[in-house]
């Protein structure tokens, strides 16, 4: 198969062609100078790395209906707010069955990994290993310790089944869990991620000392506080529907305008479906609205290339012969391809090279 059209990596945008055999990539150019004239389907679309969810609890899927009103709060805070009760009440099939569900969704929309916070300690991370099991996503899994002050070795325990730790905000981790939690994961060499500033401003030395890998939200940081991550090295996971349902709104545009590595979440599992393309069109339509336009390229860097980064694979980021990982391809026009896919991608649209044609589904 041959896609013409666009590419969109770490190269920027720009027109060319990629050839594809099977799932893997064997050829890339410029428009017209293909070897493979006339033996090859030729598909016209735009070709970009697969999409990461920057940011999920895919636990919370067990809840199928409306949370309660009200503020954040009270609705996430541990351990006893709202979805810590639903959690503890679920049974361990019914969990395993939400998360499985949650990343057959991803699938089925092109997304190849995922990084999520998973509560519920050693034992959660076990049961998200085990929804993933047969889905076709990379799961990367922050794991949480359940015992306050941590205690090494639990939290040795979780991190030895997780690929980090992943902590609520700063508010709620005294300053000795963060620091203990840092140095271990530093040790063990995998992830350190917070919650911070979403739902009040929090002072940036709380979060950014011990220096985190990944900062989540910041949807209350002002200019200042965003200023002091853009050179602590720190990437920071924006959710922007999970934050609007509650009135918050991260400030795309400067992060944007600072070069702030940024990735995109789609958050709590019981608020929204882990759509990553839902949350693309969101965001750039919210940021619009809220008369803070964010440029397209940025979202599309902030879901496809940048997480790549974090990951520590750049290399799945560009299109190239060889790759490990198979790009995607959206069938779209190659007109202006970062808005395009912003605005207009559908799980329809996505081809998965390899597996032929998407399946049509309802909806």
């Amino acid at each position: 198969m041959i896609v013409e059209g666009a590419i969109v990596d770490l190269d920027g945008p720009r027109s060319g062609y990629v050839r594809f055999r099977g799932a893997e990539v064997v050829e890339v150019g410029k428009l017209g100078t293909e070897s493979a004239h006339g033996s090859a389907r030729k598909v016209h679309g735009i070709v970009v790395p697969p999409p990461v969810n920057g940011h999920t609890h895919l636990g919370d899927a067990v809840a199928t209906r409306e949370p309660p009103p009200g503020p954040l709060a009270p609705l996430v805070r541990p351990p006893d707010g709202w979805k810590f009760r639903l959690l503890a009440a679920a049974s361990t099939a019914d969990k395993i069955a939400a998360m499985a569900l949650a990343l057959d969704r991803m699938r089925r929309e092109g997304t190849a990994a995922t990084i999520d916070f998973r509560e519920e300690g050693t034992e959660g991370v076990r049961l998200l290993r085990q929804a993933s099991r047969r889905s076709g996503i990379r799961v990367v899994a922050l794991g949480r310790p359940l015992q306050r002050p941590v205690v090494p070795s639990e939290l040795a325990e979780v991190l030895k089944e997780a690929d980090g730790i992943g902590l609520s905000s700063a508010l709620e981790e005294p300053p000795e869990s963060r620091t203990t939690v840092a140095r271990a994961c530093r040790a063990a060499h995998k992830l350190f991620g917070l919650h911070a500033s979403e739902n009040v401003r929090e002072d940036p030395g709380t979060y950014l000392d011990p220096r985190p890998d990944l900062l989540v939200h910041l949807s209350e940081a002002t200019e200042e506080d965003l200023r002091a991550v853009a050179t602590s090295g720190a990437t920071v996971a924006v959710c922007p529907r999970s934050n609007a349902l509650f009135g918050k709104r991260p400030d795309l545009a400067l992060l944007a305008k600072l070069s702030v590595p940024t990735i995109l979440g789609t958050d709590n599992a019981m608020f929204h479906a882990p759509s990553i393309w839902r949350e693309l069109e969101f965001a750039y339509v919210a940021a619009r609205l809220g008369g803070r336009p964010v440029p397209p390229g940025f979202l599309v860097k902030a879901a496809c290339l940048e997480p790549w980064k974090l990951l520590g694979e750049p290399e799945v980021a560009r299109i190239q012969p060889g790759g490990s990982v198979r790009p995607i391809v959206v069938r779209l026009p190659a007109d202006d391809p970062e808005y395009q896919l912003v605005s207009r991608t559908t799980e329809h649209l996505i081809v998965r090279p390899g597996t032929g044609s998407p399946r049509r589904r309802p909806g």
